[in-house]
């Protein structure tokens, strides 16, 4: 399969899982919720450039308020992790890594410690950005950083979970034309 086509699917796919299923989950202790959708733009291939990233992600995250009604919630912070994620990347891959460049970001093609940074850094990140632009305010910073921290474990555990249920085969990027 194509990595377009692959793409397309995973689009369309964690919309609906996060629209129709996880939306529909009443809010646990304290408004937390589990929040998932944005492993689409943590698992885009590392070759597209970061101007087209952050259109996708803002393509993505308008689609996400699409479905849940509320306009340029979910799209800020999916630009924002679209816009950082490179540099995370950089940080994370090491040396001998690069030599051997796989297409997209997994456990097999980061290790279990870089991947797993990655994902709870830019999931906190999300989070935070998320909860900030729905509140407008901090109010009560302890409140803001529970709920904060507890939507970003919730969702690490679907974020490992789904990376357990459904491996993906990480392929290597050739540079033969």
């Amino acid at each position: 399969m194509s990595s377009l086509l692959k793409n397309i699917i995973r689009f369309i796919l964690f919309i609906l899982v996060q629209a129709f299923v996880l939306d529909k989950v009443p809010p646990l202790h304290q408004y937390v919720k589990p929040i998932f959708y944005f492993l689409f733009v943590l698992w885009l291939p590392f070759s597209i450039n970061r101007s087209v990233q952050m259109i996708i992600a803002f393509v993505f995250g308008l689609c996400m308020d699409y479905f849940t009604g509320t306009p340029g919630l979910h799209a800020i912070p999916c630009v924002l992790i679209a816009y950082l994620r490179p540099f995370f990347l950089n940080v994370l891959i090491s040396q001998e890594k690069k030599e051997v460049s796989y297409a997209e970001p997994s456990i097999t093609s980061l290790g279990w410690a870089p991947y797993s940074v990655y994902i709870v850094v830019l999931t906190f990140l999300h989070h935070a950005c998320l909860v900030l632009i729905e509140w407008l305010q901090f109010g009560d910073f302890i409140f803001f950083i529970g709920k904060v921290a507890a939507s970003t474990a919730l969702s690490i555990l679907l974020i490992f979970v789904t990376e357990m249920l459904f491996p993906r085969k990480a392929r290597y990027r050739t540079n033969t034309a």
